[in-house]
């Protein structure tokens, strides 16, 4: 019976420790880029009513076989705002930055877009939204599409953003 007891511990230890480990925190900043080649390809994210913030996650593919030339837009929004972001022609989102104001309950954000010679995008459609307020959502880009724009909304009721994402087929150019 003790083995028994000391294994459900054990058990319930380590499923414990292997919790999505978010890229930020509660009301802290989000600096995430993906490795040099990569870009974002899905997206996971959080919200908890009594912060009126998101938790933020997200996953990267081999986006380019040699190097890539990258910037960090402008801040896409201001404070309570919605906003529209793309990348560039032939670009691709490869790293999101934003940070949060309890005042407003919302974050400003840019984005980190990267292009490599020789790839360029075609095809590109909007996802319709991934979320409803106050709700978790995860985001996957079809297959063989890549990340370019993201669009959002925030409503001072719900103290939250729904979102929309941006993608394209790639090809040789």
């Amino acid at each position: 019976m003790r083995r028994v007891a000391l294994f459900l511990l054990l058990t319930g230890l380590l499923a414990s420790g292997q919790e999505l480990r978010w890229q930020n925190n509660y009301d802290e900043p989000l600096n995430f880029n993906c490795p040099p080649g990569q870009s974002i390809h899905s997206i996971k994210s959080q919200h908890d009513n009594s912060k009126e913030d998101r938790l933020w996650d997200f996953g990267c593919t081999t986006t380019f076989s040699q190097g890539s030339d990258c910037f960090l837009s402008t801040y896409a929004n201001d404070f309570d705002q919605e906003f529209t972001f793309e990348c560039p022609p032939d670009h691709v989102i490869a790293g999101m930055s934003s940070y949060h104001k309890n005042k407003h309950e919302d974050r400003r954000w840019q984005f980190s877009c990267c292009r490599g010679n020789g790839h360029c995008n075609s095809n590109c459609q909007w996802s319709s939204y991934v979320n409803y307020f106050d709700e978790a959502f995860e985001w996957t880009a079809p297959h063989m599409h890549v990340l370019v724009g993201a669009e959002s909304y925030h409503d001072n009721k719900k103290e939250d953003c729904r979102w929309k994402y941006l993608y394209c087929a790639q090809q040789s150019c």
